[in-house]
């Protein structure tokens, strides 16, 4: 069998196809299923299979939008509750595709509905194990509390998680390939490797979920320090329940504003533009989520910042960047309330100052720092003991929280969040003065 991975670095995410005798199957697709179709024809292959793990929290898959389009069969558990056309696959459950066997295992532990595909072609097996099983880590379990079909407990999905690594992979050989759903810098995990695929013999022997240990020794371990949820976690959950409307049209529906004298007062205005290009000069009332590589997580803060159900407008520096924020943006499903995308002129009426960094080292005390990284970040280590912390994904609803008396400086780990959480303040707090210590904040570590 032929196994392509296709990797999406803004959200650390994989998806897989799988393609024998001119048949092809995809695992865990994104949002837009014109890599796989390019794929399929450079094989001369027929998409005939969409595997779903799960419902995914962080991504908006384009399972349904494949299945229109291919008439391809949705394989996903019973216990989904899917509200689209599929067939149940759960463990007893194969299909055939040309000379690969698939079969699922049921693997609840990140969600109550997670699965585990099982490819087998002669000698060679191949596991795509979702959210389930990551290389150096396992999916945490504390994203079904709130939304999906099942609102399964962090305690009880953390026990079944256990179960999973005790009893689910037991009788298959340690030269089985691990295929995740996820890597380094997804927050459906924490501390994953870099790596983007290994072994289950490398797994049973490097992985902590795999050693032995108690139930509430596992329970402990994978409950503390993960990270946090972003706003659209849950929404993105439902939507996938539900399936997504075909991307291309989601797109293409959202109108482009050249005059921005037709932004609607009051609505949340994200300017996408790099940091000193946003503090120059900006539509007044903005925030600057930069979106100028694709390796910077745009779609997760957008997703953290923009409430699920916000209505926003989105800046960007040219019409030629349409298109591929657009894009960004359906990516978690956030075109539904996306009210306009705007282009922008220079020497607009909002801006910021740029911070003198050679007085700030000389005078600190003369600033209030406020410290935006996660807390998880500030557990390891403050870069200034009289920081205030203030996570980026909470500072809308706490800058109050904030004193104005001195001028505000506002930082991260290395420099992305910071245009964010200082654009938040400059917003919110209209009499402040507010600086972004950017990248400078190396100097500091």
């Amino acid at each position: 069998m032929i196994i392509e991975q296709f990797n999406d670095e803004a959200l650390a995410h994989y998806s897989y196809a799988i393609v024998s005798e001119g048949q092809m199957a995809i695992v865990d697709p994104s949002r837009n299923p014109m890599p796989y179709y390019v794929f399929a024809e450079a094989h001369n292959a027929k998409i005939v299979a969409v595997f779903e793990t799960h419902p995914h929290a962080d991504f908006i898959s384009s399972h349904l939008q494949i299945h229109e389009e291919t008439t391809a069969t949705i394989f996903v558990s019973k216990l989904v509750g899917a509200d689209y056309d599929h067939k149940s696959f759960d463990e007893g459950d194969s299909f055939q595709l040309g000379k690969v066997n698939f079969s699922a295992l049921n693997t609840p532990g990140h969600s109550p509905d997670s699965i585990t595909v099982v490819a087998k072609e002669g000698e060679e097996t191949a596991l795509f194990t979702g959210d389930t099983l990551f290389i150096g880590n396992v999916g945490r379990p504390d994203l079904r509390e709130n939304a999906g079909n099942m609102k399964a407990k962090r305690i009880e999905l953390a026990k079944d998680m256990y179960n999973t690594m005790q009893t689910k992979f037991n009788d298959l050989p340690d030269d089985a390939l691990v295929y995740p759903a996820h890597g380094a810098g997804s927050l459906c995990g924490k501390n994953m490797s870099s790596d983007s695929s290994s072994t289950l013999g490398n797994e049973r022997m490097g992985n902590w979920a795999f050693k032995e240990q108690s139930e509430e020794e596992f329970v402990e371990e994978i409950l503390k320090d993960q990270p946090f949820i972003p706003s659209y976690f849950g929404f993105d959950v439902d939507v996938n329940k539900t399936g997504a409307l075909n991307v291309q049209k989601a797109k293409y529906n959202v109108p482009i504003f050249l005059n921005v004298d037709e932004v609607e007062e009051g609505l949340m205005i994200v300017d996408t533009r790099g940091g000193d290009d946003f503090k120059k000069s900006h539509l007044p009332g903005s925030i600057n989520i930069m979106a100028t590589s694709p390796k910077q997580k745009f779609e997760t803060w957008l997703g953290a910042i923009i409430q699920p159900e916000e209505y926003y407008y989105l800046v960007v520096p040219s019409v030629e960047n349409i298109d591929a924020l657009l894009e960004r943006v359906a990516k978690i499903g956030y075109e539904k309330q996306l009210k306009a995308v705007i282009t922008v002129a220079e020497n607009l009426k909002g801006s910021m100052e740029f911070l003198e960094v050679e007085d700030f080292k000389e005078h600190p005390s003369e600033y209030t720092i406020v410290d935006i990284r996660n807390a998880s970040e500030v557990a390891e280590g403050k870069f200034f003991e009289r920081a205030i912390p203030i996570p980026l994904n909470e500072l809308r609803n706490r800058t109050d929280e904030i004193p104005t008396d001195k001028p505000i400086v506002v930082h991260c780990a290395g420099g992305y969040r910071s245009a964010a959480g200082s654009s938040i303040i400059d917003k919110q707090l209209s009499l402040a003065t507010v600086f972004d210590l950017s990248d400078a904040v190396k100097d500091f570590k």
